[in-house]
């Protein structure tokens, strides 16, 4: 066990290789956490192209099922087919764009970008300016 006493009889050559061994296991914990961080990132955006997936497959059938049974309603009620087409056919886009948006929200550079990566090495870079004074 290493006392105060003995810590403070090291040598200046002592004192840099630990700092510089302290270094190597921060240069290396950032690393460890920078994969993590990324791999959950990696996972976020595949879970977020899978939402887009999802919308765009959903969206042709809906088209077709939306338009078809809107449109045909709407004739029933007195409006001319071709507004009863257009009405249903943009309710059916909005749904879509709905869907297709939010996926592509969730794939924007501040949802993707690795925060506690950056906030962890601002850290480590104010403590590794104090150790070296």
């Amino acid at each position: 066990m290493t006392t105060i006493h003995d810590r403070n009889d090291r040598s200046i050559p002592e004192l840099v290789s630990e700092a510089f061994n302290q270094l190597s296991k921060l240069v290396s914990n950032e690393i460890a956490l920078a994969k993590a961080e990324t791999a959950e990132k990696v996972a976020q955006a595949g879970r977020s192209v899978m939402l887009i997936g999802v919308g765009v497959a959903i969206l042709m059938p809906a088209l077709v099922v939306l338009l078809l049974s809107a449109a045909a309603r709407l004739s029933e009620i007195g409006f001319l087919p071709s507004v009863a087409y257009l009405m249903t056919g943009g309710g059916a886009g909005l749904i879509a764009v709905a869907l297709i948006g939010f996926g592509v929200s969730r794939l924007s550079g501040n949802a993707l970008k690795p925060a506690q990566t950056i906030e962890q090495l601002q850290r480590d870079r104010i403590a590794t300016k104090e150790m070296m004074r």
